[in-house]
């Protein structure tokens, strides 16, 4: 079993002595204050900041007979990290809070918070955790607040898609998706109910498409470069390609016309996971003609005059399904 979920725990040390512990291991940005005093002051040098917010709760988002805390801290922090990005700005600073059930390891929030900073540190360094709060509860809960720099330009909306855009992407598709089908499958047992197998919970199993699941890899300082390029419009994909292209396509009132090769580099497995499936957290993004393409974008279709469909594929509609935490959720926590 992990360490973490040995020791005293929240309810036996208390609120400022959990703090205490929790706040040393994370990493720090640059603020003007905080934390430690009501607020923090963040800068914004152009005079505007993008903020994001995200919940994850122990059930639906995560769970612990899958992933150690440290991966649901690297979790936490990659997929505010990626909302930030998707605008075209820098992670500046993050706030986090956590509410735990008082059984809950101390060790359990030192071991996300050490997740949360080797995060920051692999995919945006120079942000920190600026402030927070902690509170109980019987489901393990954790809300994160993201804050970004624009840096003097322009946000990128999902509204600005044009007919005639080259449609790109950054970052793997199906990955996470394939990770968490194979957890469904080795890691339920007779019942349907998740499994602390040895190998998922220790931590032992190796197989990277289960690693993009509990830790994924946004390409967060491509989000500022699709920005410099003229990115006309850009979303993270949270959910999966096709919602998420969607949701890209009704904003920007336009159909996107993918030819995207389910055997490409980047694309993994089934054409059904590189589409519908989710959590990948790359950037999917609209580009004018000719535009070189920046860091790791890739086409993978064009935008085209509104037809009907938000999102057609040989000229044929694709469904804009995908991850929705109300449709997909069954209510069995691990």
């Amino acid at each position: 079993m992990d360490d973490a979920w040995t020791g005293p725990t929240v309810g036996q040390l208390g609120e400022l002595a959990v703090l205490d512990r929790i706040v040393r291991r994370l990493p720090a940005g640059a603020p003007d204050v905080g934390p430690g005093d009501d607020c923090a002051v963040v800068a914004a040098p152009d005079g505007r900041f993008v903020v994001t917010t995200d919940m994850m709760v122990h059930g639906p988002d995560f769970r612990w007979a899958w992933s150690s805390p440290a991966d649901v801290g690297w979790k936490a922090a990659a997929t505010n990290l990626s909302d930030v990005a998707a605008m075209g700005a820098t992670p500046s600073g993050l706030v986090i809070a956590l509410a735990a059930p008082q059984e809950t390891p101390v060790a359990v929030l030192e071991s996300f918070a050490d997740g949360v900073r080797a995060a920051v540190d692999a995919l945006s360094p120079g942000c920190g955790v600026v402030g927070g709060d902690l509170s109980t509860s019987a489901v393990f809960t954790v809300s994160v607040t993201a804050f970004g720099d624009l840096g003097g330009r322009a946000p990128v909306l999902r509204s600005g898609a044009r007919p005639g855009d080259v449609l790109a992407v950054s970052g793997e598709l199906g990955r996470a998706a394939r990770g968490l089908a194979r957890l469904f499958r080795d890691g339920v047992d007779a019942h349907g109910e998740p499994s602390r197998s040895a190998t998922v919970a220790s931590g032992a199993d190796t197989d990277p498409d289960v690693d993009r699941q509990r830790r994924p890899v946004p390409p967060i300082a491509d989000g500022p470069r699709a920005a410099t390029a003229g990115a006309t419009a850009m979303l993270d994909l949270s959910d999966g390609l096709a919602i998420d292209a969607g949701r890209l396509a009704r904003a920007s009132r336009v159909t996107l016309d993918l030819d995207i090769d389910p055997d490409a580099d980047g694309v993994a497995g089934a054409d059904d996971l590189a589409l519908h499936g989710g959590e990948d957290h790359g950037l999917l993004a609209t580009f004018s003609p000719g535009v070189a393409l920046p860091g790791g974008f890739r086409r993978i279709g064009a935008v085209v005059a509104r037809g009907g469909a938000d999102l057609v594929r040989g000229g044929e509609p694709v469904p804009t399904t995908g991850w929705d935490p109300y449709a997909d959720w069954d209510g069995a926590a691990g």
